[in-house]
């Protein structure tokens, strides 16, 4: 049976960071503790091949549209930081855009590096991009993004599930005419959370009219910009939307109050994310919070817990998002 440094945390009773320590040699174990561990390490066949020294996170870029204005990577970035920190291993950055013409050579400099182990950040991540990453010669583990083609072990949010507790939670105000706020560039994510909308509208018995769905841009201008034209051909629209994203539903917010709608009288909103400006736009957004830090932390956690040889299943563990209510949305009618 291969062992791992969760199961050695299992039988000693210390933390994971702890033992992470005390096999890696690294400063702030007492001579005891790291005595025992690395007793019981040994008594368990615990070997390391190739010391690790460092934590590579790796920012996918495809076209910049998710990640370049969205504050939720940077403190996704703090969470993975602190806790390699926690753990003894240095952070290392780095950004790899598949459309640079050096995309290839970056790739083998980071999947043959065994001295790293790597978390990828899949946010903007497609099917076609994972190939590469699934062959790695390290340890890697992907975050905010999802693979169904290639087994990847993954650390994401719960997409689905929450964008049905938004919607939920418009239905259960009294809204039935509900819309979607649809990002034109389609993440894995937008994927799911457009899964979510549709299955909770269809078991609330609630109309999904094409009219009520708003494709628009996935930057606060651009989201913007297509939310006025929308609104500018519109002969009905629904008392109520759920966003994509915060940035999305930001945007949109600003194009309806230009063109004469009042958030939320006339039109309630909800985001996804809880990102920091949400708590000051006009009106203060209510949204999915997503525990960006502790995704970070997750995913390092898990990351280490791995053996450079361990056969065990591949796993995808979703962390819960949690509904924050703020002033975007307006009680109307009766409640479901």
């Amino acid at each position: 049976m291969k062992v791992n440094i969760r199961k050695i945390s299992e039988i000693t009773g210390f933390s994971m960071s702890t033992v992470s320590n005390a096999l890696n040699r690294k400063r702030g174990v007492n001579k005891q503790t790291a005595e025992k561990i690395l007793k019981t390490a040994e008594e368990l066949g615990y070997r390391v091949e190739e010391e690790l020294t460092k934590i590579r996170f790796v920012i996918f870029r495809k076209n910049g549209m998710i990640i370049d204005e969205s504050s939720f990577h940077p403190a996704v970035i703090e969470g993975v930081e602190h806790q390699a920190k926690l753990m003894g291993y240095e952070t290392i950055f780095c950004y790899v855009d598949v459309n640079d013409p050096d995309y290839e050579k970056q790739l083998v400099d980071i999947l043959e590096d065994k001295q790293s182990a790597v978390v990828l950040l899949g946010t903007e991540m497609m099917e076609e991009d994972y190939e590469p990453y699934a062959c790695s010669k390290n340890r890697i583990i992907l975050l905010d993004g999802r693979s169904d083609r290639y087994a990847i072990d993954s650390v994401l949010i719960n997409d689905t599930e929450a964008a049905e507790e938004a919607v939920g939670y418009l239905a259960g105000k009294g809204h039935e005419r509900i819309g979607y706020l649809r990002g034109e560039f389609r993440i894995q994510a937008f994927r799911s959370r457009e899964l979510g909308y549709y299955q909770k509208m269809h078991r609330l018995g609630l109309p999904v009219k094409p009219e009520y769905i708003a494709v628009v841009g996935t930057r606060i201008e651009t989201a913007y910009q297509k939310m006025k034209e929308y609104l500018a051909r519109a002969e009905e629209l629904p008392t109520a939307f759920f966003a994509d994203n915060d940035v999305i539903a930001i945007g949109c917010m600003r194009a309806m109050k230009e063109c004469g709608y009042d958030v939320p009288g006339d039109i309630s909103v909800i985001g996804f994310d809880d990102v920091a400006y949400g708590m000051v736009s006009d009106p203060p957004l209510s949204t999915m919070h997503v525990y960006k830090q502790e995704l970070g932390a997750r995913a390092v956690c898990e990351l280490l817990s791995m053996t450079e040889k361990d056969n065990r299943a591949k796993v995808k563990i979703q962390v819960c998002a949690e509904f924050v209510e703020r002033g975007s949305v307006k009680e109307i009618g009766s409640k479901r």
